[in-house]
């Protein structure tokens, strides 16, 4: 049985949040989330949040030991891009992009 959790429209780029994401693939629960918590880095924070939630689907929905989960799959996709200008000099003006992502956490019994 999977269990599975996802957050949306969170405001980092995925690119970074890939990083932390790409750790903590295949690990048992217990070592994803020392990982996650011990990592300095702004996804490990919601990485974890999603991670948590997933846990707790499985236990209360599922009914499936916490112990014997594994992180099957854990993928960041792409959200919406916000675009934004910023004034520089002699009037013109040079755009930014605040990506949002999309994160996803799947759990599985060994």
């Amino acid at each position: 049985m999977e269990a599975k959790a996802t957050a949306k429209f969170r405001r980092i780029s995925p690119q970074k949040a890939r990083l932390v994401a790409d750790l903590i693939r295949n690990k048992p629960v217990g070592e994803a989330l020392q990982i996650v918590t011990f990592s300095p880095k702004k996804g490990a924070r919601l990485i974890k949040k999603v991670l948590e939630s997933a846990v707790a689907n499985a236990t209360e929905n599922m009914n499936l030991d916490a112990d014997s989960l594994y992180v099957k799959t854990v993928y960041v996709d792409q959200g919406p891009v916000l675009k934004r200008w910023r004034p520089r000099a002699m009037g013109r003006a040079y755009g930014i992009k605040h990506r949002l992502s999309h994160i996803t956490v799947v759990l599985d019994e060994f």
